[in-house]
Parts: C-alpha cells; sequence; structure tokens
C-alpha cells in the first residue's frame, strides 16, 4: 500500500474495464493446452551427457548413484520397483554379487513377491549360473507352490538343459499338489515328446482321477485310439460310463463312444450305445444325442430304422409335453396326429385314451371347447381309419354321457353323432339321437342342422314341425319366421306364407325386424299383389317415421307401371316431409329432400324442381357449450345444423336475426362511403384557401346592404334545408323500408351459444334494430349537413 510523504494512506485506484464486450477470437483451456504441448514449455532440457575418462569418475559416479538408489530404499523399503532398479543397475555393471546380495534384501522385506523371484532367477540364468538359478527355482516353489509360472520356467530350464530327469523330477513334484488341468497335459505332452507312451499312459490313469471329468476321460480314450490302443480306448470308454454311472450320465460320453465305435465299424455296437444311452438320459438332455443318432442311421441304417428314429425323437418330445401340461390339449393333437401316422390301432387307442382322461376341472364352456375335440377326432379315427362302426357308436355315447347339459352343450357333437348314424343306415337312431338333443338342450344350430337333414330327405312335413318347435323356442328369431315362410312359398303354399308373415310382425319382440318387415314386403312384390305392399307400407309407416321406409315406399310406387306412379310418388314425398318435419335427425330429412330432388330432376318439371328446391335447408355453423363429467365447463364445440325455409318462417326470431346482421353489414359500407367523402373534403378544402382568402377582401370592402341582404338569403336557405332533412330519417329507415334478402346457399356463422337461446338473441337483435334506428336518424342529419357544405 502507497504512503503520501504526509503521512497518509493511499489507496491505489482500481482499473476500470471500459470495454466489457466479449473479444471476437475466444480462447479455450483446450487451445492454451494444445499450445503449451507444442511449444513444449512443461519440457525439462536433458541432463549433459557426462563423460567418465578415469576410474576415480567412475568409482565417484558409482557411489553417487547407490547413494541415490540406497536413499530411495530408505525412504521406502516396499516399493519392489526400486529394488529391482537398483539390482539391474548392478548387474548391467557386471556387479553380479552386489545384485544377489540386493535381490536377497528384497527378499527378506517381501518374500512372496512373484516378479521379485522370477527377476532373481532370470538374472542367475542370464549369467549361466544353472546351479544358483535351481536354487532360486527350488526356494519359490517351495514357498509358493500354487504359483504356476515357478513350475512352468523350472520344467523348461532344466529341458531345455538337457536334464530330461531333472525336468520328470520337477513334474512329479508338481503333481504331488493335483494343480490344474493345464499341468498335466504339459506333463503328458513333454512324455510323448519323448516317445514314454506308458509313462503318459500313468499320467492320464492319475489325471481322471484327480479331474474326474467327461471332457478328460474322452481325452484319455482319444490318446489310446491315435496311438492304436483301440481295445485300451474301448476299455477306457466302458470304465468312464461305469464310473458315472446312471446318476451321472452325460450325452456327451455316449457320443464320443458312438462315434469311436463307428470309426472301428462296429455299427451294432454304435445302435446298442445309443439306444442305451436313450433309454437312461432325460429326454430334454438328450438333443445332441438324437441328432448323431438319426445322422447314424441315415449313413447305416434302412429307411424303417431311419422313420423310428424320427418318430421316437418326437414321441419323446411329445410325450415330456403332456407329462409337464397335461390339460394342454393341442400337444395332445400333435401327439395323437403322430400317433395316427405310424402307430397301430391299439397305440393310438391308448393314447386317445389317455387324453380323453384329462377332463377340463372347471364347468364352463371356454375350457371344454378344445377338449371336446379330442372326442370328436377320436370318434372320426375309429370310423374312417379303424372302420369300428360299434366302437365309434361307444366313443358318441361316451362323450354325450360326459358332456353336463344343464350347463352348456355342444350342437356340434350332436349333429355329427347324427350324421353318423345315417351314414350306418340308421335314420331311427339318428332322429332319436336329435331329438333328445332338442328335448335336453335346445339350441338354433341343433334346430338348423336337424331341419336341413330333413330337407335333404324331403320330409316337409317333419321341417314344418321342427320349424315350429324352433318358433316357440325362439319366438324373436326372425331368420326362422323368413325361412319358414320361403318353405312355404317352395312348396306352392303362399296363403301359408302369408299367414306365417303375420304372425311374425305381430310378435312383440324381434331381433331384426326391418329384415322380416322387407322380406314380407319382397314377398307380396313377388306374388304381384301391390295393394297388399301398399298396405304392409302404410302399416309399417305407423310403427316407424323412418327416412329409408319412407323413399323405398316412393321408389316402389314408381316402380310399378302405371298411369299416376308419378303422383303417387310426389305425395309419398310430400307426407314423408310434413311426417319428417317433428322428427329431431335434421339428416334424415336432408336425406328425404335430396331423394325428392333427384327423382323431380329426372321426371318433373321446372316449377316442381323449383319447389324442392326451396324446401332445401340452409347449413350453418354453430357453437355450443361442452361439460365435462364432473360438471365443469369443457370449452366450446362448433357443429353444424341445418335450418329448414318451413321451420324458419314458423320461427320470427330467426328473421330478425337475419335482418339485423343484415343492417350491421349496411352500417359497415355506410361508415366507409364517409371516410371516403371526408378524405375528398380534406383535399379540396387545401385547393381552395386562397380563393376564401380573395372573398373575404371583397367582402370587407363590400356594402353593408348587400351584406345583411346575403346573411338573409343564406340563414333562410339554411333553415329550408334544415327542415328537409329533419324530415328525412323517417322515411329511410334501413330496418323497414328494405326488404330480407333470400337465403344465400353458401354458410352463415352463428355464434349462439344453443339453439334453446334463440329467443333471447332474437330479443338483443330487437333492441340492437332499434339502436341502429336512433344511430341511423342522427347520422343522416350530418350527412345532409356536409352535402350542403359541397354545394
Amino acid at each position: 500500500m502507497a504512503s503520501t510523504a504526509a503521512g497518509k494512506q493511499r489507496i491505489p485506484k482500481v482499473a476500470k474495464v471500459k470495454n466489457k464486450a466479449p473479444a471476437e477470437v475466444q480462447i479455450t483451456a483446450e487451445q492454451l493446452l494444445r499450445e503449451a504441448k507444442e511449444r513444449e514449455l512443461e519440457l525439462l532440457p536433458p541432463p549433459p551427457k557426462q563423460k567418465i575418462t578415469d576410474e576415480e569418475e567412475l568409482n565417484d559416479y558409482k557411489l553417487k548413484k547407490r547413494k541415490g538408489f540406497e536413499d530411495n530404499i530408505r525412504k521406502n523399503r516396499t516399493v519392489i520397483s526400486n529394488w529391482i532398479k537398483y539390482a539391474q543397475w548392478e548387474e548391467s555393471l557386471k556387479e553380479v554379487q552386489r545384485a544377489r546380495s540386493i535381490y536377497e534384501r528384497a527378499l527378506d522385506v517381501d518374500h512372496r513377491n512373484i516378479a521379485l523371484w522370477l527377476k532373481y532367477a532370470e538374472m542367475e540364468m542370464k549369467n549361466r549360473q544353472v546351479n544358483h538359478a535351481r536354487n532360486i527355482w527350488d526356494r519359490a516353489i517351495t514357498i509358493l507352490p500354487r504359483v504356476n509360472q515357478f513350475w512352468y520356467k523350472y520344467s523348461y530350464m532344466e529341458e531345455m538343459l538337457g536334464n530330461i530327469a531333472g525336468c520328470r523330477q520337477v513334474f512329479e513334484r508338481w503333481t504331488e499338489w493335483e494343480p490344474e488341468e493345464q499341468a498335466w497335459h504339459s506333463y503328458i505332452n513333454f512324455e510323448l515328446r519323448y516317445k514314454e507312451v506308458d509313462k503318459a499312459r500313468s499320467i492320464y490313469e492319475r489325471f481322471v482321477i484327480v479331474h474326474p471329468d467327461v471332457k478328460n476321460w474322452i481325452k484319455y480314450a482319444r490318446f489310446e485310439e491315435k496311438h492304436g490302443y483301440i481295445a485300451h480306448g474301448r476299455k477306457v470308454f466302458e470304465r468312464s460310463v461305469e464310473f458315472f454311472g446312471e446318476e451321472h450320465v452325460n450325452e456327451n460320453l455316449f457320443v464320443a463312444f458312438a462315434r469311436f465305435e463307428e470309426k472301428q465299424k462296429e455299427f451294432e455296437r454304435v445302435r446298442v450305445i445309443y439306444k442305451y444311452a436313450l433309454d437312461r438320459i432325460p429326454k430334454h438332455q438328450a438333443q445332441e444325442l438324437f441328432k448323431f443318432y438319426t445322422v447314424f442311421e441315415k449313413k447305416f441304417g434302412d429307411r424303417r430304422g431311419i422313420e423310428d428314429v424320427i418318430v421316437s425323437k418326437r414321441r419323446f418330445q411329445y410325450e415330456e409335453e403332456v407329462k409337464a401340461s397335461p390339460h394342454n390339449y393341442d400337444a395332445w393333437f400333435d401327439y395323437l396326429r403322430l400317433v395316427e401316422s405310424d402307430a397301430d390301432p391299439d397305440t393310438a387307442r391308448e393314447v386317445y385314451e389317455r387324453a380323453i382322461a384329462n377332463i377340463p376341472p372347471i364347468q364352463e364352456k371356454r375350457h371344454w371347447r378344445r377338449y371336446i375335440y379330442l372326442w370328436i377326432n377320436y370318434a372320426l379315427y375309429e370310423e374312417l381309419e379303424v372302420k369300428d362302426p360299434e366302437r365309434t357308436r361307444q366313443v358318441y355315447q361316451a362323450c354325450l354321457d360326459l358332456i353336463p347339459h344343464k350347463k352348456f352343450t355342444f350342437a356340434k357333437i350332436w349333429l355329427l353323432y347324427g350324421q353318423f348314424e345315417i351314414r350306418q343306415k340308421n335314420l331311427q337312431a339318428a332322429r332319436r339321437g336329435l331329438g333328445t338333443a332338442i328335448g335336453k338342450c335346445p339350441k338354433n344350430k341343433l334346430f338348423k342342422g336337424y331341419i336341413e337333414l330333413e330337407l335333404q330327405l324331403r320330409e316337409f312335413d317333419r321341417c314344418r314341425k321342427l320349424y315350429e318347435k324352433y318358433l316357440e323356442f325362439a319366438p324373436e328369431n326372425c331368420t326362422t319366421w323368413i325361412k319358414f315362410s320361403e318353405l312355404e312359398t317352395i312348396l306352392g303354399d303362399t296363403e301359408r306364407a302369408r299367414a306365417i308373415f303375420e304372425l311374425a310382425i305381430g310378435q312383440p319382440r324381434l331381433d331384426m325386424p326391418e329384415v322380416l318387415w322387407k322380406s314380407y314386403i319382397d314377398f307380396e312384390i313377388e306374388q304381384e299383389e301391390y295393394d297388399n305392399t301398399r298396405g304392409l307400407y302404410q302399416r309399417l309407416l305407423q310403427r316407424t317415421q323412418h327416412v329409408k321406409v319412407w323413399i323405398s315406399y316412393a321408389q316402389y310406387e314408381l316402380s310399378i307401371d302405371t298411369s299416376d306412379r308419378l303422383q303417387r310418388c310426389r305425395g309419398i314425398f310430400e307426407e314423408a316431409n310434413k311426417g319428417l318435419r317433428s322428427c329431431e335427425e335434421k339428416e334424415e330429412r336432408l336425406m328425404l329432400l335430396e331423394s325428392w330432388k333427384e327423382f323431380e330432376q329426372e321426371f318433373g318439371s321446372d316449377t316442381t324442381r323449383e319447389r324442392v328446391k326451396k324446401l332445401l335447408p340452409e347449413k350453418v355453423k354453430k357453437r355450443r357449450k361442452l361439460t365435462a363429467e364432473d360438471g365443469s365447463d369443457a370449452g366450446w364445440e362448433e357443429y353444424y345444423d341445418y335450418i329448414f325455409p318451413e321451420d324458419a318462417a314458423n320461427q320470427p326470431n330467426l328473421k330478425l336475426l337475419a335482418m339485423a346482421k343484415m343492417w350491421k353489414r349496411q352500417q359497415q359500407e355506410d361508415d366507409e362511403e364517409e371516410e371516403e367523402e371526408d378524405e375528398e373534403e380534406e383535399n379540396n378544402r387545401g385547393s381552395g384557401k386562397e380563393m376564401e382568402e380573395d372573398n373575404r377582401r371583397v367582402e370587407r370592402d363590400g356594402d353593408e346592404k348587400m351584406d345583411g341582404e346575403e346573411n338573409g338569403r343564406g340563414e333562410k336557405g339554411r333553415d329550408k334545408e334544415m327542415s328537409e332533412d329533419s324530415a328525412s330519417p323517417s322515411s329511410e329507415n334501413p330496418m323497414v323500408s328494405e326488404p330480407v334478402p333470400e337465403k344465400d346457399s353458401k354458410e352463415s356463422t352463428y355464434d349462439d351459444s344453443d339453439d334453446s337461446d334463440e329467443s333471447s338473441s332474437s330479443s338483443s337483435s330487437g333492441s340492437s334494430g332499434s339502436d341502429s334506428d336512433k344511430d341511423g336518424s342522427e347520422k343522416q342529419p350530418r350527412k345532409s349537413k356536409k352535402d350542403s357544405v359541397n354545394d
């Protein structure tokens, strides 16, 4: 801190940065580091090279280096790298004794360091100190016998020195510790390099005991096979099978054994081995075994043998599946299909009996749908494949006895049983079975199947009785009524057919009444009973006012070739239009009018076309308020509505609303005209300023009398103009004088919140209309004043 001469302290000024804007070129930390690397700012120059010229300098150099190494060791004795560097430096100076001393001192610090032992032994071997190296290896394997690297290095050194006995002795000492598999393989390969097969065999004998794995037994057998000892190899495989027994049997062992015998051309032995293995190994663990067995049979077996292999393999798979899940009926279907194609009938029956014994645990139809097909396939197999009709009948009877008919039934079983009895020419049994079915558990499908059967037999009286029973069971089924009537029509009894239709339309409840009425009308049209058809249309329209009925009625009248068909058709359209006025669905009314319009375009005149065109509605867009489920406001929704001219005439509010919108449009046009006139007036004022100044000079110099006369005349003219203008607004009311324009075919937009608010909107529009009259009356005098000024 600076101080003045007077002793007062002076605070230094802080430099202010005037330009605080960022620099144009930004420098990042990455750039700084890259520049430092390129310039090598952190690299120190190498030390100068020192040239030693005499022994004294060399001794000084050695002393200095040794002192540095000793200081490093003294600082941290546990850092073994310092010891190794020290020893390697001494070794580079050929001071082996000193290096050995350093290694010994390091071993006193950490005798379990593997790298230290390896460097020590390598130094001795590099300097050809064999006995010293052996001494070090012996000490290392004694202290650390589980370090495989010491044993490998030791045995390799002895073998390189040609000391085979010493190397074997090292391996023997190593195997006493029961090392890993690679150590045994190294020992065996060592013996084989010197052709000692018997010793290698003895090593394998100890090896498979210490490491009793399947792959080791297979290696042992391949070793015997490779050296030509086939009998020894077979004996090894047999011993391995006995060794593992049936509890720990493995498919790889049997595959290797079979391939061994296959190479020796012992095909029967191979087949026996495969079958022995397949009988004892679980099926999910014998996939490879099956594959090799199949390949073997394809190579050396006959066709029957190959098929047996494939079928047995798939059969084992299906057996496993059905054992795991007995109610998996899809697996049973696949299994039965396989058995039917290959096995004898007794085996197939056995499998079928096992399959149908798995009854669904719950009496619900959805659980029985797949199960019931087991019985169907069983019966069809007995009938078509085995050709045993009596057993087929027993299968059907057992299935029908098993199904709980009070809860549910299967019409398919009853119909199949009836068809089977007919194929056996036992018509009474078929009818008895189907009659029992209808009595126990009547169903639509049962009635249809039974009726179809009797129709094929041309038993029409029985068909009538069945239809009667069917309609007693399901009187609301329109299809049944139609089919019954069609049967009577085919038989030529139209009165019965008409009576059936009358009964049908008189039912209180029907599932498809529109189809029934259409069929009845089509029936009468086919019979050319036009009056009856009109009566049906009239009766149908009393029940429903659907637009399609009206259109169909009109098209029917148009299709009849009579002189007054157009008048009848047009009258139906008019009646339909009157009837649909009260209909809430405006789209249906629009559909009717469009159909009427098409009719008039084809058959009508210009007058009738114009009349229908006036009836067409106007499509408008409206808005309505949406409410969420919880009652909160969900916004607004736009929708399209149709306004029919007839409805608009009955609702004056709509007229008022249209007139109000038209008046608003006219007001906007008037405002635009006033703005244009104001602009023109301003332009005229600028050009006439000079003329006004000249007139003022003339007026000042003029006569007072002339001034008085001019003033009097101006006041009279002005009063006259004001009186004329005051009378004009009452006669120019836009709401009264102008007629309501015709409705445009284009869409107009209403912002009504709902149809129910039309009355309020009309009242508001009426009030706005009165206000507009006032505005109009006020604007009109202003306009006349401007006109007088312009004049």
